[in-house]
């Protein structure tokens, strides 16, 4: 049996996938004009006075010449929470290699593995109309392969060929989480906003939940963008399903591209500046780019929490 890439992708655990995700980020930072950012996945903090001596790590003075101290379990300097939309919609691909959720999977496993190098604790929370199980965040390597199984679980259950319809209510998932997380976090949420328009301001409503309750915030809004903004299809009829109603749509996509562009680009805009008012992050993800620039907003969310 060959090894194509599609099989390695298929047998290949997350952990290993997450791993080579975040070590090439990393590999490729080093050589961009983005040198320099401190990426410090170290085991260890500077030694700072008052410390107590028994956790200097000579071996690491010896090479460095530097004072460093062990770190351990209980000092976790961030909770993450990761929303995941896992509704219908998130399962839509056309020009891109992985569907948005895929996409989502596989960011949200590269950012758990940064975290756990940097002894935060991650938790993961799947919604579509409903709050799904909400795993805990932690910072322990056992919880981190919980973590990548139900990861996993999500893509098993979530992104099959004949999926059942499930449709999005974000702002009541968000609402059920900001009341049961009390430690101010960092909640990061996946999705592709793919719901009704004029729920919009419930969903920002329920951001803003978070930021009352002191909760930083991080939206990742996933898109094909080739498809989904730019309506690149060939000048040829055909038929849009919506993928959370099942109603359909017969169309010519150049007689609506230029409407339906200014359109998504007004949505967006709008989004963004409102999240921006209320100082919630926003980052429109393309998901037939790396993922470099989405790990790199996310590393500067959290150095400035830090």
């Amino acid at each position: 049996m060959l090894l194509t890439p599609e099989l390695i992708n298929r047998i290949v655990p997350l952990e290993i996938k997450a791993r080579q995700i975040v070590e090439g980020f990393i590999s490729g930072l080093h050589k961009s004009p983005y040198y320099g950012f401190s990426v410090e996945f170290a085991e260890h903090r500077p030694y700072n006075p008052g410390d107590d001596l028994r956790h200097l790590d000579w071996k690491v003075y010896g090479k460095s010449e530097r004072y460093y101290v062990k770190q351990y379990e209980e000092e976790t300097n961030l909770r993450c929470y990761m929303m995941m939309d896992v509704s219908s919609s998130m399962q839509f691909r056309y020009f891109a290699d992985w569907s948005k959720l895929r996409y989502a999977v596989h960011l949200a496993a590269a950012i758990s593995y940064m975290l756990h190098r940097q002894r935060d604790g991650c938790g993961l929370v799947p919604f579509d109309r409903e709050l799904g199980e909400v795993v805990p965040a932690k910072s322990s390597y056992a919880h981190l392969m919980h973590l990548y199984r139900n990861l996993d679980g999500i893509l098993d259950r979530y992104d099959g060929e004949a999926p059942e319809i499930r449709q999005t209510a974000s702002a009541g998932a968000i609402h059920k989480l900001a009341e049961r997380i009390s430690r101010r976090s960092l909640v990061v949420l996946f999705t592709d906003l793919f719901e009704n328009v004029q729920k919009q301001d419930e969903l920002v409503s329920a951001l803003k939940h978070l930021r009352h309750k002191k909760h930083e915030v991080i939206l990742f809004h996933l898109l094909e963008k080739r498809s989904e903004r730019e309506l690149d299809f060939p000048d040829e009829r055909f038929v849009f399903r919506d993928m959370e109603t099942g109603g359909e749509m017969d169309v010519i996509p150049g007689q609506i591209r230029r409407d339906y562009q200014k359109k998504m680009a007004e949505y967006t805009k709008d989004f963004h500046i409102t999240c921006s008012e209320a100082n919630i992050a926003y980052e429109e993800v393309d998901t037939q780019d790396p993922f470099d620039l989405a790990l790199l907003a996310f590393l500067n969310k959290r150095r400035r929490l830090m």
